[in-house]
């Protein structure tokens, strides 16, 4: 474990805060006309799952916190958590759904995962940039409404609400972000 600057605080990154593991949700920046610059940020503790806001001094040092990383494949649900397979040696990693939270949409059987632990406990997953789902609703098009980049509205397999383009149907493969929820392409 080492110390960082708040400079280098990003999304993801996992902190000692009042001497317990946090996870960086969420990190602003602020530069005031007056005053010192700060950081606003929301931790989430790997304890208990809540999410508290704190105010960082800009130059002010915190304590990283390392996690170990093991690279897994998306297996199933049972319930309670999400079963993910080590492709190597076929170990099993049960991540609480608490942990997966609302990243559940992104989750697919037989895509590779980074899952993060902290005192052997999973406490994240980190996600591919991009995933392909099947659309399996969508609202029809007017035809002849191409003229514009219009959208609608659709479902995909892992039960994300997209906006797509008008051209996109029922069945059709898309790549969308998992940062962003958004559409990509059409495969």
């Amino acid at each position: 474990m080492g110390m960082i600057s708040t400079a280098q605080l990003k999304r993801g990154m996992y902190i000692i805060f009042h001497e317990e593991p946090y996870m960086v949700v969420d990190i602003t920046f602020v530069s005031p006309g007056k005053g010192s610059a700060f950081y606003k940020t929301k931790l989430k503790s790997l304890y208990t799952g809540r999410v508290v806001e704190f105010t960082y001094k800009s130059g002010e040092k915190i304590e990283e916190v390392l996690v170990e990383t093991q690279e897994a494949e998306y297996s199933y649900f049972d319930g309670s958590a999400y079963v993910f397979i080590e492709p190597r040696t076929f170990e099993q990693y049960a991540v609480p759904s608490e942990v997966i939270g609302d990243d559940k949409i992104y989750i697919k059987a037989g895509l590779l995962y980074r899952i993060k632990f902290y005192d052997e406990k999973p406490v994240g997953v980190t996600l591919p940039k991009a995933i392909i789902c099947t659309v399996v609703e969508a609202e029809n098009s007017v035809k002849g409404d191409t003229a514009t980049s219009a959208m609608k509205n659709a479902v995909l397999d892992t039960g994300a609400k997209v906006l797509v383009p008008l051209f996109i149907k029922v069945g059709e493969e898309i790549s969308i972000s998992t940062e962003t929820g958004g559409y990509l392409s059409r495969k």
